[in-house]
């Protein structure tokens, strides 16, 4: 129940506070542990970067190097097919549409909520005409004019709305990027993963071909006589089993190759044809260079700036519900022009009103109030805990993804030691057998041997592909705080640019490791 009332002294009491009302404050965000360094060893450049990707690979300093260094990153690839499918990808991506939608809900609700800030203006007009008394001559009034109200921000309320809807904005905003990059690294990872299935089918096809003639000149041997029965059996076994491997294989890289016909949208075969000219070639990543701190390059990441303005949204919610609480003023007023006619006599001119002035003074609600500040006080604390979840996520993606480019660089140089010496001990026992030196089952042991260490090779340099793909995603891409958008449309005065899901640059935000908490 509310108890509305005017009275002169108290408008006057009202416009001083309204006028001497403060605004929330700002503080930082809680705090993440961050680790003074990475744990990891820091990869480095590789000698095969060329001197046109040295630049891009190697920033010279701080998180905004790195971020401007990653912009260009697909090229450092040198396969030209790659960033086609990204844009393809983007442009085909249900989720960034999405995205993009939930920032132009998020844009009308920050200007409802910079409108409910202001005076609202109606129009209005009546006309009656009647007798309200017997006996009395007819009478018929007109009137148009304006009338006014306004809350009074009196305990920062609506500007926390305002700020609530504002960050709920640049969450979107941080979003529609964190998606961007998130669906180029996972276009990435599934083209290195057809290239491998490739690779690894050409492989399959050469010892198939190699199995299936050893099956043939045993077969005539053992016809011969010169050859046991056994020996022939086991060259048909060996060749079966390698034509399974290439159906196999085959079924594989057909069902990556439509993933990436639902992720681009492209015609199955418009892909085919841009994917021929480079089939069975891995991709190499250009390196990138990590010089920063954890907590410079966090600062990248376009999710934690997403969880931060959460935070910022949550903590100027709590203090709309506790503003709530508190006694709540509105002034209105009208003028209008009006005219009045009676018994054949006319009156007209203009009137005007000032109030009254309503305070509403919260009473007995039941707990209503109550339970939605300790509600807004719970969403705060929940999206406090999702911010320090996501810091410690994206600490372990990174050091995950370095763990995983050390662990294939110390690999490397075994596993081309391994296919080499595999591979010629396989040609020398092929000799062996072939001057009766050596048995089938030696044969097919040193084949099977050779077979497995060059997939291995393959396997280890996709893994060390999609390793560097990670630490790019999990480096938060080429999006960066503070960095202007490309490609954006022009945002009215006072508004911050919006990307749309076509543009290659990133949105720009300030830096989200100084906002508003929970009073």
């Amino acid at each position: 129940m509310n108890r509305p009332f005017a009275t002169a002294p108290a408008l006057v009491l009202a416009l001083a506070l309204a006028g001497c009302a403060s605004t929330p404050g700002a503080s930082s965000l809680p705090a993440a542990a961050l680790p003074a360094a990475w744990q990891a060893p820091l990869p480095v450049p590789a000698a095969h970067v060329s001197a046109a990707n040295a630049s891009a690979a190697t920033p010279s300093s701080g998180a905004a190097t790195s971020s401007a260094a990653l912009a260009g990153w697909w090229a450092g690839f040198a396969d030209p097919v790659l960033p086609a499918l990204i844009d393809s990808a983007l442009a085909a991506s249900p989720n960034l549409a999405a995205a993009q939608a939930r920032i132009e809900r998020a844009r009308a609700s920050r200007v409802a909520a910079g409108a409910a800030a202001l005076p609202q203006l109606d129009a209005i007009g009546s006309a009656q005409s009647g007798r309200s008394l017997p006996r009395q001559p007819t009478a018929a009034t007109a009137s148009l004019g304006l009338q006014a109200a306004w809350e009074i921000d009196l305990f920062g309320g609506v500007g926390a709305g305002r700020s609530a809807a504002q960050s709920r904005l640049e969450a979107a905003q941080a979003g529609l990027q964190a998606a961007r990059v998130s669906l180029a690294a996972e276009t990435a990872s599934s083209y290195v993963q057809l290239r491998a299935c490739e690779a690894q089918l050409v492989q399959a096809r050469l010892d198939a071909a190699s199995r299936e003639e050893t099956s043939r000149l045993t077969e005539l041997s053992a016809r011969a006589g010169f050859t046991a029965p056994a020996d022939a059996a086991l060259a048909r076994a060996g060749a079966a089993q390698s034509r399974s491997l290439v159906l196999a294989r085959q079924a594989q890289c057909e069902t990556l190759l439509k993933s990436l016909v639902e992720a681009t949208a492209l015609a199955e075969p418009a892909l085919r044809a841009q994917l021929a000219a480079g089939t069975a070639v891995l991709p190499r990543p250009a390196p990138i260079a990590v010089q920063g701190l954890p907590a410079e390059l966090l600062a990248q990441r376009p999710d934690l700036a997403e969880a931060a303005r959460a935070v910022e949204a949550a903590a100027s919610d709590q203090r709309v519900a506790q503003a709530r609480e508190k006694p709540q003023v509105r002034l209105s007023g009208n003028l209008a022009a009006a005219s009045l006619r009676s018994g054949g006599v006319s009156t007209s001119g203009s009137t005007w009103a000032l109030g009254p002035l309503l305070i509403s003074l919260p009473v007995f609600d039941g707990g209503s109030s109550a339970a939605n500040s300790a509600a807004a006080k719970a969403e705060y604390e929940a999206a406090v805990a999702e911010y320090q979840a996501q810091v410690r996520r994206a600490l372990r993606e990174v050091e995950a993804a370095l763990v995983a480019l050390d662990s294939t660089a110390s690999r490397q140089l075994d596993a081309e030691a391994a296919a080499r010496d595999f591979e010629a001990s396989l040609v020398a026992t092929q000799a062996r057998q072939r001057s009766g030196l050596a048995s089938l089952f030696d044969l097919e042991a040193a084949r099977l041997s050779a077979v497995q260490a060059q997939s291995a090779l393959l396997e280890l340099q996709a893994e060390r592909a999609s390793a560097w793909i990670s630490l790019y995603r999990a480096l938060g891409g080429s999006w960066s705080a503070g960095t202007p958008a490309a490609a954006a449309p022009a945002a009215p005065t006072g508004q911050p640019a919006t990307a749309t899901p076509a543009a290659q640059s990133a949105v720009s935000f300030s830096a989200f490791t100084s906002k508003p908490s929970a009073p």
